[in-house]
């Protein structure tokens, strides 16, 4: 079930995103949330069809096709 966010709540929420995404080096961007497994993806570009995987010491896999970064997967992203 999502969280309902009152309509100006979700406006400053996602304006406080804003000033750290447009500083990626990305024209698009994928944002997927797991709940569930407390689980953030995102995709560079679609479909990703990543050749390596990085697992970094800090719960964060970096998804890689050649020397470029595909995706990113952040594990247990509701305590960053």
């Amino acid at each position: 079930m999502a969280t309902k966010l009152k309509g100006g709540d979700l406006i400053k929420n996602c304006l406080a995103l804003t000033s750290d995404l447009v500083k990626l080096p990305m024209e698009h961007m994928w944002v997927d949330y797991d709940r569930e497994a407390d689980v953030l993806y995102l995709s560079f570009r679609r479909p990703q069809r990543a050749t390596k995987t990085i697992e970094t010491d800090d719960d964060i896999l970096i998804r890689k096709d050649g020397n470029k970064i595909v995706g990113i997967t952040i594990l247990n992203a509701s305590a960053r």
